[in-house]
């Protein structure tokens, strides 16, 4: 397997494949995050039966594909074109009762893989009840049928397959979530590319591409990171001039209500919104807004995490999507139209301030190592205060399991960082607020997480933990 990372994925679909009985597979995340590739790769793109949805097709398209891939690829002749999907499964379940069907060689299971499964959902169609009538009715009372599912249209997804409470209620075995890659994943695939960047490109690459592999392989290792971005972003026919619209378009059906609550949390990007804020701000509330919130999270555009206080119950969420935060920022109203032009302004320093601190909470885990506090339980947290005299505000607090609680400060810099008087004492009111306010009995201590690391000097004794950017490459 030509695969980076994904070694929790890895593992779920081998004991699928040893398992004693059938097994449900469903597999899920974000657009470009490497469904496919993964399954791909996995199985060596070797299935006893493969097929595939089409984007915004009839369902007369739809059924004409897995026809195709019947009578083609598996040479399976069905001697009539195919009325429905009624129909076309039951054409699928006369060929895998084959006894010449192909089956994994280790395990002797037949293996179905249907990509992009939403887009066979035509309206009106009957896939739905024949899918189910396939699962159920067919491949649940063998013992050796893996079926593999995949879509990025999540809001489907979840809709029809992991919250259901008709067909499929309670038969998926197994899930697997697809997250982006850390920074260190991506640092691999830039060599497997060729591409030989710092520590510190590869970071403002996360900074505006996020963990996202395709998005990476569209990049040209002849040019600069600089020059890739202007022909990606800002070029005639730039080729992801549209991408968050056409990204968000595939996986939420209403997706335009999806951008308007990302939109309401990108104005308080450092803390974020609660569900109240998100309502007065969009208007959107009840069981709307609740599926778009769960639709974010599982995508990994937004965590949901608590204030940390003695309410555990009232929800903050956050956007975290470094890609999402870019295309908002400066991709927005064409305000930029050279990217060239752009890097070294004031603005443009001001964005990496902030996009580094979403590439931090991206690599907690690799922060966590450092800190070697890996192994420990942790919850993750930011704080405001309540008092807006005092004005304090943590970005991210890893409360830990052994009663300590890391308040990290992350500031990114071209030099070493350097804590002057002003600052020591925004420091120290961010800890005498926070003790006040919470009344937490837990010894606080201040991290700080530079690009550059941090120079020693008076101000600095404060600080217990440094951590800099080779640090979130773990």
């Amino acid at each position: 397997m030509n695969l980076i990372g994904r070694k929790q994925e890895i593992e779920i679909l081998k004991s699928a494949m040893e398992s004693n009985h059938s097994e449900f597979v469903v597999v899920y995340g974000r657009r470009r995050v490497g469904k496919t590739y993964l399954i791909d790769e996995f199985f060596n793109r070797d299935y006893t039966f493969y097929a595939t949805g089409v984007a915004e097709k009839e369902r007369s398209y739809q059924l004409k594909s897995f026809e195709t891939s019947l009578r083609k690829k598996y040479g399976f002749e069905i001697g009539h074109k195919l009325k429905n999907w009624f129909d076309a499964f039951s054409c699928l379940i006369e060929y895998l009762q084959d006894s010449k069907v192909r089956r994994d060689p280790t395990t002797n299971k037949r293996v179905v893989f249907l990509d992009e499964l939403p887009w066979f959902d035509t309206p009106k169609s009957d896939f739905k009840a024949a899918f189910d009538y396939f699962w159920n009715g067919f491949c649940s009372k063998y013992d050796d049928i893996v079926l593999i599912v995949c879509g990025s249209a999540t809001s489907w997804i979840i809709c029809n397959l992991l919250a259901s409470t008709g067909g499929f209620y309670k038969r998926i075995s197994r899930r697997i979530y697809i997250p982006p890659f850390t920074l260190k994943e991506c640092e691999q695939l830039f060599t497997r590319n060729n591409i030989n960047w710092t520590k510190e490109t590869v970071t403002e690459s996360y900074m505006v591409f996020g963990g996202i592999p395709y998005y990476i392989n569209m990049l040209n290792y002849r040019l600069s990171l600089a020059q890739n971005i202007e022909y990606l972003f800002f070029s005639q026919n730039a080729p992801l001039k549209n991408e968050l619209n056409d990204l968000l378009a595939s996986l939420y059906k209403n997706h335009v209500k999806h951008l308007k609550v990302i939109k309401a949390l990108a104005t308080n990007k450092k803390i974020g919104l609660t569900r109240n804020d998100i309502i007065k701000k969009t208007k959107l509330d009840g069981e709307t807004l609740t599926n778009i919130l769960l639709e974010l999270e599982d995508c990994s555009f937004i965590r949901k995490y608590n204030n940390f206080s003695h309410n555990k119950t009232s929800h903050i969420y956050q956007l975290v999507d470094p890609f999402i935060y870019f295309a908002l920022d400066i991709l927005e109203g064409n305000k930029i139209t050279s990217w060239m032009s752009f890097i070294n302004t004031p603005r443009y320093n001001a964005w990496k301030g902030n996009a580094f601190e979403l590439v931090c909470l991206n690599n907690i885990e690799s922060m966590k190592i450092a800190l070697g506090i890996n192994k420990i339980e942790t919850d993750i947290y930011s704080w405001k205060s309540r008092n807006s005299a005092k004005g304090a505000q943590i970005d991210l607090l890893i409360d830990r399991a052994d009663r300590l609680i890391n308040l990290c400060e992350m500031k990114y810099s071209d030099n070493i960082f350097s804590i002057d008087k002003k600052y020591e004492g925004e420091l120290l009111n961010k800890i005498s607020c926070f003790r006040e306010e919470t009344k937490t009995d837990k010894s606080v201590q201040i991290t700080m997480v530079t690009s550059k690391g941090l120079q020693h000097n008076s101000h600095s004794e404060m600080v217990l933990h440094e951590l800099i950017l080779e640090d979130l490459f773990n």
